[in-house]
């Protein structure tokens, strides 16, 4: 991401300064820079400040994130995540709705495991050769899921139930999301090193790839660059 605030546009500005602290600041900042490049790339639109700043990204009052390029509907419909110092967004044209989450490998409790997922969730979690992989996995493909029904974390996980088959490091392996209405959300899932990431649609797409190879997820380390400053400098 550039040093600078040229590709930012005003609105943007003005939001990221009114954040006091760093975490929040730069994970929007980062996810912002990523949606709007991955928009220019996949629009094949250049990747320059004036180009990006064409680019805007707002939030619907539900939450979920809308595109415009150029003052007008871009046609395509974009999903994005950070976390641990990365951000991926994925953008599909000709759907309505998409979701995509990126988490950490990391030890998740007893308690979080018995409080947010299903009880077919929890057998196979405590089943798995890596409990906390499918952990992780399974929580991840519950906030896209989330994301398309347009509800996030406003709705209770349980009512969302995610089936997952076997998979390889980065090779996509699909799952499967079955709402407590009876729907289906289908989706697929990765996992590159220490992250796993998965997408989810409202309709069966193939599986996804990058816009640029290979993927820089799949060297990607974690890290935590907020924790040296937590406070933006500056504010009190």
């Amino acid at each position: 991401m550039p040093g600078d605030g040229a590709w930012i546009d005003d609105l943007e500005a003005e939001r990221f300064a009114a954040m006091a602290f760093t975490k929040r600041r730069d994970e929007a900042r980062l996810a912002r820079y990523t949606a709007k490049a991955t928009v220019a790339r996949f629009l094949e639109r250049p990747i320059d400040p004036a180009s990006l700043r064409a680019i805007t990204i707002r939030n619907a009052p539900d939450g979920a994130p809308e595109v415009t390029v150029d003052g007008r509907a871009a046609g395509i419909v974009i999903a994005m995540t950070d976390r641990a110092d990365w951000a991926v967004s994925a953008v599909v044209r000709g759907a309505d709705r998409i979701g995509c989450d990126l988490e950490l490998i990391e030890t998740r409790s007893e308690r979080f495991v018995r409080d947010y997922f299903t009880t077919s969730e929890q057998r196979a979690t405590h089943a798995a050769p890596r409990p906390d992989l499918m952990a992780n996995l399974i929580w991840s493909a519950k906030e896209s899921a989330l994301k398309v029904l347009r509800t996030g974390l406003r709705r209770d996980t349980r009512t969302v139930r995610v089936e997952v088959t076997d998979g390889y490091p980065e090779e996509w392996s699909p799952l499967t999301v079955t709402t407590a209405e009876g729907g289906a959300l289908p989706g697929w899932w990765i996992r590159y090193g220490e992250f796993v990431l998965t997408v989810v649609g409202a309709a069966p797409t193939p599986p996804p790839h990058s816009l640029e190879e290979p993927p820089p997820l799949a060297a990607g380390a974690p890290s935590h660059s907020w924790l040296e400053s937590p406070r933006v400098t500056g504010s009190s």
